[in-house]
């Protein structure tokens, strides 16, 4: 696996929602490294990509409420294990479960194995809240994909809160969720 900074030569032969990941974060002045690889669906599938770009993956969990009436996408460290009613009891929401495919595919562009923040760029309308977890929040760098799971990216926390997040108009809750 080869790191790679920025976006690739040639958008030929992927998706079109992951060029418009990269065409945003070169309109953004957002600088990152990318590692592309085969296609991974678990935290344990990333390692490789997180020893070659040098940062961890976090977490990205896609929840909604039992109406499926709100929607929230909660970054974690990838070693964190997640218990809903941790999460329930700070944010104030009735149990949480995962939202199904057809609700990252309507809210955030993305399918199963590839939910990113990367996705909250087709979110016009605002109805997914963000949730980071604090250890996530204060790490230098995320590690996340860009809306598909064969490449992964490196970016820096402070451009994703400082020039991401403004440009799409969502704020973001910070979160303390308990390591066991």
């Amino acid at each position: 696996m080869e790191v790679f900074e920025g976006r690739p030569e040639s958008c030929e032969g992927r998706l079109e929602k992951e060029c418009a990941v990269y065409d945003l974060l070169d309109r953004l002045g957002i600088p990152f490294l990318r590692a592309d690889h085969e296609a991974v669906m678990t935290m344990e599938g990333c390692e490789a990509a997180d020893r070659v770009l040098g940062v961890e993956m976090c977490k990205n969990l896609f929840l909604c409420n039992a109406q499926k009436t709100s929607f929230y996408l909660l970054l974690m460290p990838g070693d964190k294990k997640f218990k809903t009613k941790d999460l329930s009891k700070q944010i104030q929401s009735a149990r949480l479960s995962f939202a199904g495919a057809e609700y990252m595919e309507k809210y955030l562009n993305i399918e199963p194995g590839a939910v990113s923040i990367l996705g909250l760029m087709y979110d016009r309308e605002k109805r997914v809240r963000l949730l980071i977890d604090r250890e996530t929040l204060e790490a230098e760098y995320l590690g996340c994909h860009p809306c598909v799971n064969t490449s992964s990216l490196k970016i820096k926390m402070s451009d994703i809160l400082e020039k991401f997040l403004p440009w799409t108009g969502h704020a973001y809750t910070a979160v303390d969720l308990p390591r066991e």
